[in-house]
């Protein structure tokens, strides 16, 4: 009885998008049943979920090989040797999760294949102990999403093939909202019941404008776009009853009390059943930020953190997570073709050579750390063998 989830979760795809492929049989797995959308979770069922997962320590993981999501999981770039290599290079500092980013225009060309690529990822993960956060939707860098061979990085630019999902012009588009409707729910559905998968995290930085490396081409009045459809999201993934929590995690503005939350800020912490954030800053100011979120009452999980370049560093913030029992995902794993050892002014100045202060990331393609230090300390907090 292993494995069931699958062929039902393709059964979903051919209820909303005519699929005909049929996905391998998982064993040991329910499948999903069409019940009515389930609740938000309470705090006592957020924190029970939490109490059995240990402490979350990951990174957001691309790899090596892929400058973006739809590199990393298109067919013809779906790179299973280096995502092996590059996830047991995190096993052995004593890593247990990592943030993926999907795309809602890999669902749209190949549902199917797409369901069947995630489940052998999380294969993969499963191999290295490690359970990924999955993101269904991101709001930074390209607004111009295409399918199909990727553009090569710019020479010494942070992300700079990145891209969002949904893009521009879907998101000003409310014809396509049933396609992006499917999306979610297809490919929630599909793991839904699936003890492989931590959480699924919503929208990535929602209402990021983009400012210095694509304001000019962004909408204007993007954030009146996004907001609705932000709340529809957190709806859709709701009502294919996933046993994972959902999340969206806020990134700035002023959390010193629900009142001062912007209006996308108070959605994103009132549909999460467990609360996430971003924190870029020192460690005093992450301190801070844990305890404004607090308030909450919920699970905490910073899903992006250490940007060595802005005064973030994992001797700072690590212990603090470790300390109040706050899950840490820092950004990036591997230094590959997101380039983001570059700081993000890479935009605006120009980077020849490597810098000496990596910006993110902590391994070199070969798997030697950039700072064995790092390294033995995370090894030491996660009590790595």
């Amino acid at each position: 009885m292993k494995f069931f989830k699958i062929a039902w979760a393709l059964a979903i795809c051919l209820a909303l998008q005519n699929c005909s492929q049929k996905a391998e049989e998982k064993k040991e797995e329910t499948p999903v049943e069409s019940t009515a959308s389930r609740s938000i979770w309470s705090k006592e069922q957020a924190n029970e979920w939490y109490a059995k997962q240990g402490w979350l320590v990951g990174a957001d993981f691309l790899p090596s090989t892929a400058i973006n999501q739809l590199e990393m999981f298109q067919e013809a770039s779906f790179d299973t040797a280096t995502i092996n290599r590059e996830l047991g290079w995190a096993e052995n500092i004593g890593m247990n999760t990592m943030r993926v980013y999907l795309h809602d225009l890999l669902f749209q060309e190949d549902s199917a294949g797409f369901v069947k690529r995630l489940d052998t990822f999380l294969n993969i993960a499963e191999k290295h102990k490690i359970k990924p956060l999955f993101v269904l939707f991101d709001s930074c860098w390209d607004p111009f999403p295409k399918l199909g061979t990727q553009r090569a990085p710019k020479p010494g630019v942070h992300n700079s093939g990145w891209v969002q999902s949904p893009g521009l012009e879907a998101l000003k588009d409310s014809t396509q909202y049933p396609r992006l409707e499917r999306y979610v729910k297809g490919t929630v559905a599909a793991f839904a019941n699936d003890s492989r998968v931590l959480a699924w995290d919503i929208w990535n930085e929602p209402d990021n404008p983009n400012t210095s490396s694509y304001g000019k081409v962004e909408l204007p009045n993007k954030v009146d776009y996004v907001l609705p459809l932000l709340t529809k999201a957190f709806g859709w993934a709701r009502s294919v009853n996933p046993a994972q929590p959902l999340t969206a995690g806020v990134w700035n503005g002023d959390w010193t009390s629900h009142e001062t939350l912007k209006p996308i800020e108070k959605v994103m912490i009132d549909e999460s059943d467990v609360v996430s954030f971003h924190n870029y800053e020192d460690a005093a100011d992450f301190e801070k930020r844990i305890k404004q979120l607090q308030q909450y009452g919920r699970p905490l999980i910073c899903t992006e953190y250490m940007s060595r370049g802005n005064g973030s560093f994992f001797k700072g913030s690590l212990p603090i997570a470790k300390k109040y029992h706050v899950g840490a995902i820092n950004w990036g794993l591997v230094n590959g073709k997101s380039q983001t050892i570059y700081p993000w002014d890479s935009w605006k100045k120009t980077y020849t050579k490597e810098p000496d202060l990596w910006f993110h990331d902590i391994f070199r393609k070969d798997g030697t750390p950039y700072k064995k230090e790092e390294t033995d300390l995370i090894k030491s907090l996660t009590a790595a063998k």
